[in-house]
């Protein structure tokens, strides 16, 4: 089971009650199109002039509020990362961040080794003469980052979180989704057709002539189109019961019986294990017939563009420009590449995380942020057990159980109680592939090495720079990394309807989580376990449905709907979670009562302080691609789809049917 990510600024907050206030509303008044009717369509009333003053960077498919701030925080680890490298006398933590990003800078030396640091891996994948070789380069592949063919890993139990067990997907494709492969629309051929010269292109780079290369290429896109006729579409994969099926070890080779899974299991690092969840055990059901037929000389034209494509920005430049060429700017729309010392932060924060987060935060985690935002969550929790024990259409029983699981909930702020541990991984400074490589490595062996333990609950799935939050069902926690709890989406100084409005809606929203239609199968103690009514169970589906109906209506782009399926969870979360923060915001103002400000309400401050979190642009490209993997809806129809529904935003703008922004029947399930 996955956490739930927002894809938001979250930001630190001070107990609002006892913090003043200056006379400015921090609404943001130059970024609101006042022309528009507000009744009409809000996002463009509180977003139409950022939209407009805004236009996308060239290099970026998508750019709103939030990335404002992980800009911010990128150079700060700038600044750490620049330091570490210019030092002299280091310690073991500059010594690797700083090596590591040099490694990443050093051009130089990318452009004079070529291909060459991935030359013996491709020898190994050129040697492959049988089944065995196959195995084998597949555990090595998926060692290193690379994933090839089926994911398999450590995962907590779902039906009893506090052990961890082996999982097993089907998976392997290099395309966003299985219907780039399956759908017969001009779009979807178009894409195809580019994805065969991209990756015929990558084998010329790599040596291939261009016949050679173009055949290899269709190759590959014929072995990953079987692929994805055996893998489950992403709405059922965000069902827990659909994707619990324990079997035991023996169920993969009766499967697949051409594999030699112990070798494989011994050579990916897994510990012993007599059972394992299988996520789809239907997709498994060609591997025999389709996949393990397959010549020889196809399992090595897969396997060498993935590595090739997982590889390409740790190489010389005409690879990281061709996988650029296709992945960002025909996929995703974008102009041009981010600045070479930006993706090195970034790269030195994926693959040493916690050790680059060890130092921002000395910089940049204030020692009062874990009881300033404690104070808000407490106040936003008393408010959504008001919220569930008012709910008019839910029974006592499972009122009752909602509560026991509310309070359970974990608030986790800053960074994680454990660092991991990188003592094993050698950083060099003229050797990025292979820092890379090994780092991911490590990471993974760490991850395997659990199967068969307890389940370790205090782990996270961000690094502390991460401007994000997330629940995790299984864990039953809010996560908020230190990325997230800065300005400028909280300011201590300014109205506090604004605040609530902004990060009081992001944590609700995580609050609901654990309510939404995945987060409702989990229980207190992260157990997939059915804690309701059956006759609540059923109430609760039919107010669900409500809101998949609702947003499949909205277009993305050009005759691209949402799939309001797919974005149930994210859209409960909002809609729950900006009621949640109303609530917690109507409460703190018996107590602080405020007037107009900037000619505003309270309430109407709140709810522009909530769209305005969401000013966005977005490429066409990207629109696109973020419809069909996206379980987000973009930030318009964050806005606009959860405030129809909210009798208390109609009624703080005077907003009347048949106004557009009044939904005649509004969707509410918390």
């Amino acid at each position: 089971m996955t956490t739930r990510f927002l894809l938001v600024c979250v930001v630190s907050l001070a107990v609002f009650a006892q913090t003043p206030r200056g006379p400015a509303s921090s609404i943001d008044k130059p970024a609101m199109n006042t022309a528009v009717d507000p009744c009409t369509d809000f996002y463009q009333y509180a977003c139409g002039n950022w939209v407009a003053s805004h236009p996308l960077p060239a290099d970026r498919s998508r750019y709103g509020r939030f990335n404002e701030l992980q800009e911010h925080n990128e150079h700060v680890l700038l600044d750490i990362l620049q330091s570490a490298e210019a030092k002299t006398d280091r310690t073991g933590i500059d010594q690797m961040i700083g090596d590591f990003y040099a490694s990443c800078m050093n051009t130089a030396t990318l452009a004079k080794r070529g291909i060459e640091p991935l030359k013996p891996e491709l020898d190994r994948i050129a040697a492959i003469k049988d089944m065995a070789g196959i195995a084998a380069e597949a555990a090595r592949l998926q060692r290193m980052g690379v994933g090839v063919l089926f994911s398999f890993g450590a995962q907590p139990d779902p039906k009893d979180s506090n052990r961890t067990i082996a999982g097993f997907r089907p998976g392997g494709l290099s395309l966003p989704d299985r219907n780039y492969y399956l759908k017969t629309d001009p779009k979807s051929v178009d894409i195809r057709k580019h994805y065969v010269e991209h990756v015929a292109k990558m084998f010329q780079l790599a040596g291939d002539s261009p016949d050679l290369a173009a055949a290899k290429a269709a190759k590959v896109l014929d072995f990953e189109t079987t692929l994805a006729k055996h893998s489950l579409d992403r709405v059922s994969m965000r069902d827990p019961n659909k994707t619990y099926n324990m079997e035991p070890r023996g169920f993969l080779a009766e499967k697949w019986a051409g594999f030699p899974w112990d070798a494989y299991f011994k050579a990916v690092g897994a510990p012993a294990f007599e059972t394992l969840n299988v996520a789809y055990p239907n997709g498994l059901n060609g591997f025999d017939s389709e996949i393990g037929t397959q010549p020889l000389d196809t399992w090595r034209a897969y396997f060498t563009y993935h590595l090739l494509h997982a590889s390409a920005t740790m190489l010389a430049q005409p690879f990281e420009d061709e996988d650029f060429d296709f992945w960002q700017h025909y996929i995703n729309g974008v102009k041009e590449p981010r600045p070479r010392n930006m993706r090195c932060v970034s790269a030195t924060d994926r693959a040493l995380g916690d050790l680059l987060g060890q130092k921002y935060i000395q910089l940049a985690f204030g020692a009062d942020a874990k009881t300033q935002i404690t104070s808000l969550v407490v106040g936003l929790e008393r408010a959504m057990g008001d919220d569930i024990q008012s709910l008019p259409w839910m029974t006592d029983a499972t009122k009752a159980a909602a509560i026991v699981k509310l309070k359970a909930i974990t608030n986790n702020v800053g960074y994680p109680k454990k660092w991991r541990d990188y003592s094993h991984v050698t950083i060099a400074a003229d050797d990025y592939l292979g820092n890379v490589e090994r780092a991911a490595e490590a990471m993974t062996l760490q991850r395997i090495e659990k199967i068969g333990h307890a389940t370790d609950k205090t782990e996270w799935t961000m690094t502390p720079p991460t401007v994000n939050a997330f629940y995790s069902p299984q864990t039953n926690s809010i996560n908020f990394p230190a990325g997230i709890l800065q300005a400028p989406f909280f300011d201590p100084r300014r109205d506090m309807a604004v605040n609530y409005g902004g990060v009081g809606a992001v944590i609700g929203h995580e609050m609901t989580h654990g309510f939404d239609d995945q987060g409702r199968k989990f229980d207190g103690d992260g157990n997939l376990r059915d804690w309701w009514t059956p006759q609540d169970g059923a109430e609760f589906e039919k107010r669900a449905s409500c809101v998949a109906d609702e947003y499949s209506g909205f277009t993305s782009v050009d005759d691209v709907k949402l799939n309001g399926r797919l974005t149930l969870g994210e859209n409960t979360a909002d809609n729950g979670g900006l009621r949640v923060a109303y609530l917690a915001l109507e409460d703190a103002l018996k107590a602080n009562p405020s007037g107009k400000i900037d000619g505003f309400t309270p309430e109407q401050r709140f709810f522009l302080g909530f769209a305005q979190i969401w000013c966005e642009n977005v490429t066409p490209q990207a629109a696109r691609n973020l419809a069909a993997t996206d379980p987000h809806s973009p930030g318009r129809f964050r806005v606009d789809g959860t405030l129809q529904n909210m009798p208390e935003f109609q009624k703080a703008f005077a907003c009347k049917a048949p106004a557009p922004m009044v939904k005649e029947n509004a969707c509410r399930v918390w």
